[in-house]
């Protein structure tokens, strides 16, 4: 076989390797919505939300609340990762609103047994005579 022989179908596999690369950058292009982030980042806040964070940790559920609105804005402007970030950052942001939220509430009933154990001490103090 000469060489002008091989060269067609070195040809054909080179453009069939190029055909397939193309596919798969534009495949690769452009990932798919981040629908499980978006999703959990709503749980989280909804969980924030019955947690009585508007109350305790209104910020962190503002800015939780904020950045799921700019993931799903990333979205419709097919910017999946930024979609993706913004959606960690806001699930995050309504962790830590759920978590402020149920630290000032137990702060608060620890500050209520605290007055009271107070109460009770004065109380046996004052039945027994003796002076706190």
């Amino acid at each position: 076989m000469n060489e002008s022989s091989q060269a067609p179908p070195r040809l054909r596999i080179a453009a069939g390797l190029t055909g397939a690369l193309l596919l798969v950058a534009s495949c690769a292009s452009t990932p798919p919505a981040p629908i499980a982030t978006l999703q959990a980042a709503e749980q989280a806040i909804l969980n924030a939300e019955r947690g009585d964070a508007g109350r305790y940790a209104a910020a962190e559920l503002a800015a939780a609340r904020t950045k799921l609105a700019s993931a799903n804005d990333a979205v419709q402007e097919e910017e999946m990762i930024i979609a993706k970030r913004l959606g960690e950052q806001s699930r995050a942001d309504a962790e830590l609103a759920s978590a402020r939220s149920e630290a000032a509430k137990a702060a608060t009933v620890n500050e209520e047994m605290k007055r009271g154990n107070d109460a009770l001490f004065e109380e046996t103090q004052r039945n027994s005579g003796a002076s706190r």
